[in-house]
């Protein structure tokens, strides 16, 4: 007689936590871990070469182009911000602009509706 062996749990990066931390911080540290595991695209060239260094420090294996970036991501929402102000659009600006678009697509669309 053969008996079947049960399937194991694929647990991913938390492998080695066993049933300790708790259910919550094993589900952010996946979400975190597979974000800093997973391929980036270079800012200079253009390719997916893009690994992390050291604590926000990336680095592209193709084009050795070296920059600065968040912990975990080489690109953070507080960054684009930054960006967008250091080129002289202020960030409320940008923001109204970005709220002004939100808010004409939604008429249009419920005026799309209406007809």
């Amino acid at each position: 007689m053969v008996t079947k062996v049960p399937k194991t749990k694929k647990v991913g990066p938390t492998r080695g936590f066993g049933p300790r931390y708790g259910a919550t911080v094993r589900k952010r540290y996946i979400k975190v871990i597979t974000e800093l595991k997973k391929p980036h695209k270079c800012p200079n060239c253009g390719f997916v070469r893009v690994k992390r260094e050291s604590v926000g420090i990336w680095k592209c294996s193709k084009c050795s182009h070296t920059f600065a970036g968040g912990a975990y991501t080489p690109v953070t929402k507080l960054g684009i911000i930054a960006r967008r102000a250091a080129k002289g659009l202020p960030v409320d600006e940008a923001t109204k602009e970005a709220e002004k678009a939100e808010a004409e697509t939604v008429e249009s669309a419920t005026e799309e509706e209406t007809q």
